[in-house]
């Protein structure tokens, strides 16, 4: 792993870690990158930094728990990886916004909450 010196307008230091099989990661923190070109890649670092916003709002633990939770939760309705993903309801905000360059600074406290099904 190294950390990478260009924060790109973050207050997150970004790790690169080669060996992910994912685009990034937030892991309170740090993002951590599978590829040194994601560093200019606004919206994954953006989608990142929604998670960190999460994982700050939940305390950080709980965060993880209840991605978890609702993680499984989704494949045991999808009995599919990849839908189970794509709807928990921290990603639905993150991919929903991602490409929205002023939503951090209009994200009200626990945005993610808009996401749970009804």
């Amino acid at each position: 792993m190294q950390i990478l010196s260009n924060l790109i307008n973050s207050k997150y230091p970004i790790i690169y870690a080669p060996f992910m099989h994912v685009n990034g990661m937030a892991i309170f923190p740090f993002i951590v990158i599978s590829k040194k070109k994601f560093i200019h890649n606004p919206q994954i670092i953006q989608h990142e930094i929604i998670h960190l916003k999460q994982q700050l709002e939940l305390l950080i633990l709980p965060f993880y728990a209840l991605y978890l939770l609702n993680y499984i939760a989704n494949l045991l309705k999808y009995k599919n990886h990849t839908k189970a993903y794509l709807n928990i309801v921290f990603e639905k905000e993150a991919y929903a916004n991602d490409l929205d360059v002023l939503y951090l600074q209009k994200r009200t406290f626990w945005a993610f909450i808009k996401y749970f099904e009804r």
